[in-house]
């Protein structure tokens, strides 16, 4: 259902694109290139960035009386708030519409900047707040339950499994998202080290360690699982640290469901994704005494206030620092 609905709006979004005048097509043509070679966005991001703006120009053009000489004639803070209406009376949630805010402002500023804008309205955008939710996370008693089923599975030998418990471990130790974990190759884990070199978002590289358990269970997916698998399919990536069962790179879809399937087999943990995998790591690295800059260069958050958003402090933890820290604590 999900699958045939992604379909559905990326087919949506094609018939609305070229539905466009000329001009408005090829300044979109335009701003793809800039967010796939300049920007170095995924490709989830690019489509998510152009169906807003798409949504935008065909508010544009659709509302005007006449034929527009220019893509962008007529774009001023009073249509940006026209279309975030229109967009609320259609159902868009504040989180959608915040969304879709920060979208026609990354926009509005390329156009500025490219002479497409003699100003910028998207400058003068105020967005709505979001209501900020944090996803669930595992206590440290229910990970530790997690990898423990996942690595007696992987002493069976079997390559799948091997390779699931290197998955869950390094999703833990390091922190990482889900493409970047599927994006990694073999030559980017450093043993030696116990380092491994991460392509984030934009294109931003970046070293994230990992712990004994996680370099246990690499070595022991390269050394048996991976080989298996390989020696199993037709055609094997040569390159990719994680593969799947026809020996293509490891699909972040995979890892999801390699990490739903591990969550759930624990009784009372939290149904969650690699994210949640992430979320939880970060959480815990707080509570060992982790600082927040610390946190945010191994998430590789592009600023604290992101990592303030998705790492929490206990209170306990805040209990203990203000007992230690505070001059009439006791």
């Amino acid at each position: 259902m999900a699958a045939r609905k992604k379909q559905e709006s990326r087919i949506d979004l094609r018939h609305a694109r070229a539905a466009l005048p000329e001009t408005a097509g090829r300044l979109l043509d335009d701003y793809e290139r800039h967010l796939r070679l300049e920007r170095g966005l995924s490709e989830h991001t690019v489509r998510a960035y152009l169906g807003d703006v798409v949504s935008l120009l065909d508010f544009l053009h659709g509302k005007a009386s006449t034929a527009r000489s220019a893509a962008l004639d007529g774009l001023d803070v009073a249509v940006l708030r026209a279309w975030l209406a229109d967009q609320r009376n259609q159902g868009a949630s504040r989180t959608t519409l915040a969304r879709r805010s920060a979208a026609v402002r990354t926009f509005t500023a390329w156009a500025r900047r490219t002479g497409e804008l003699e100003t910028d309205p998207g400058a003068r955008l105020v967005a709505p707040r979001t209501h900020r939710t944090l996803p669930a996370v595992l206590r440290q008693g229910e990970a530790s339950d997690v990898l423990e089923a996942s690595n007696a599975g992987a002493e069976q030998a079997d390559p799948q499994a091997l390779r699931d418990h290197a998955v869950l471990e390094l999703l833990y130790a390091a922190a990482v998202r889900v493409s970047e974990l599927c994006g990694l190759d073999i030559a980017d884990v450093d043993f030696g080290s116990r380092v491994l070199r991460v392509l984030g978002k934009g294109g931003k590289e970046r070293v994230v360690p990992f712990g004994v358990p996680a370099d246990r269970a690499l070595r022991a997916w390269l050394d048996k699982g991976r080989p298996a698998m390989v020696a199993a399919a037709t055609k094997a990536d040569t390159m990719a640290l994680f593969i799947g069962v026809r020996g293509g790179r490891l699909d972040p879809r995979a890892a999801r469901r390699i990490v739903h399937d591990a969550v759930n087999s624990v009784p009372g943990a939290a149904d969650m994704g690699p994210h949640g995998l992430r979320h939880s790591a970060a959480t815990h690295l707080l509570e060992g005494g982790a600082d927040l800059r610390s946190v945010q260069e191994l998430l590789g958050h592009a600023t604290l206030a992101t990592t303030q958003l998705y790492t929490h402090v206990t209170v306990e933890r805040l209990k203990a620092i203000h007992d230690r820290a505070h001059p009439r604590a006791r």
